[in-house]
């Protein structure tokens, strides 16, 4: 899986001088983590309430690299009413962990990194998640689309959201594994 380090094409420019896109109104800055990120978008109070849920703060602000495929709070209220209620009880922390965990791979892949893949692929690319399953990657006119196990596809709506400890893809769906 790439990690971020291979060396640029002519005419990129290193993580310190891109700026990142604004996420939800908000800045995002290349040297604050996932976590620190994530809190300050107002489409992502719905995740970020999950990550806490799950315990899982304190590893999205470790070192990593992790990228995130962060759900947005609309692809949130696409789920069945009641799911999210029902998924950050104490009871379903295990189940809400696995969700979280899945939107999740190892390094810090860009969006470059993802079509490389799939142009290797052969217009599709498989890779595996942290929780242990598998998310498929297919170009979608410009952009791309996340499909998983289940079938159920989201659609990277803001791409290379750098981070201090990865990236953040945001996506308009929440994915299952």
């Amino acid at each position: 899986m790439p990690d971020g380090t291979a060396p640029m094409a002519a005419g990129e420019t290193s993580a310190q001088e891109t700026a990142n896109p604004m996420v939800g109104g908000a800045a995002m800055y290349a040297n604050k983590t996932i976590v620190e990120n994530a809190v300050n978008s107002p489409d992502h109070t719905t995740l970020v309430a999950a990550v806490k849920a799950a315990g899982l703060v304190d590893t999205l602000s470790g070192p990593g690299p992790f990228t995130v495929f962060a759900p947005t709070n609309a692809a949130f209220a696409k789920l069945p009413a009641g799911t999210v209620e029902t998924l950050v009880k104490p009871e379903n922390k295990a189940t809400l962990t696995s969700i979280l965990t899945y939107h999740v791979v190892s390094g810090a892949v860009s969006a470059a990194d993802v079509a490389a893949l799939v142009a290797a692929g052969g217009g599709s690319a498989t890779v595996p998640t942290v929780q242990g399953g598998s998310l498929t990657f297919r170009q979608a006119g410009s952009g791309y689309t996340v499909t998983d196990t289940k079938g159920g596809t989201a659609n990277i709506t803001i791409a290379d959201v750098r981070q201090s400890n990865g990236m953040i893809h945001v996506v308009d769906g929440v994915l299952m594994p």
